[in-house]
């Protein structure tokens, strides 16, 4: 493993086939020996399209997520950035970017190593503002794909289920975006990222879709960053 530098509080070296990558606060996925950040589901101008079916929100959402991105590729120090699908909201999403947002978007596609890899949302994207569009890549032996695909025996990373943790703390309900991994000593370890997008809502971490889309498995676990130290809740448990 390539030993982490990275500040304390804004995230929580995760192991993973391997590797000791990060889950950050902003809820992307940073991979110290790669360089390389990745975020799931930015599902931009989420905003604009709710606008245009006759639901008005804040149209600020792509500013938003993008501000969040550079905070956080300046934290990590990244110089890649690999997106898991979902990144526009529909396919017509590119075109509704405002000058500010697309600009902020531009400067950021120069300076990195980027790659658009494509989801449910907007798998016909037309634009790519420079960078690589793919449906799914591999690195160092670890796929990277928008849906996580049942039965998959290699190390995985996906996005698409936007994972929450609900808990009880001191009489207060919170709902937190997560991660879930799936460990199993018969195939890689699988990951479903937290998603990244302002706009994004959650699906219970530990509903059937998620936990059917890690199997097979011995363990599932959602997790999340606190304090510096990932914080693990067991969802499935394999029977003895």
């Amino acid at each position: 493993m390539v030993p982490v530098s990275f500040p304390r509080d804004s995230g929580a070296p995760l192991p993973f086939a391997g590797e000791e990558l990060v889950l950050t606060r902003s809820n992307a996925l940073y991979w110290p020996r790669e360089r390389a950040l990745l975020v799931a589901d930015l599902h931009l101008e989420k905003g604009s399209w709710f606008a245009s079916h006759g639901q008005m929100l804040p149209p600020y959402d792509s500013r938003e997520t993008l501000e969040r991105l550079a905070d956080t590729v300046k934290t990590t120090g990244a110089r890649r950035v690999i997106t898991l699908g979902d990144n526009f909201h529909d396919d017509d999403g590119v075109s509704r970017l405002d000058p500010f947002a697309a600009g902020m978007l531009e400067t950021l596609t120069r300076a990195l190593d980027w790659v658009w890899i494509t989801g449910n949302h907007d798998e016909n994207m037309h634009r790519s503002f420079g960078a690589q569009l793919a449906n799914e890549m591999e690195i160092g032996g670890i796929v990277l794909r928008h849906e996580a695909r049942m039965g998959e025996t290699r190390p995985e990373l996906s996005g698409h289920y936007h994972p929450k943790m609900r808990v009880h703390v001191r009489n207060r309900h919170i709902a937190r975006a997560c991660g879930v991994i799936s460990r199993s000593p018969n195939s890689g370890d699988r990951m479903i990222l937290p998603a990244f997008g302002a706009y994004t809502g959650g699906m219970d971490a530990g509903s059937p879709e998620i936990l059917k889309a890690l199997s097979p498995a011995n363990r599932i676990d959602a997790v999340l960053p606190a304090k510096g130290k990932l914080v693990t809740f067991p969802l499935y448990r394999a029977a003895a």
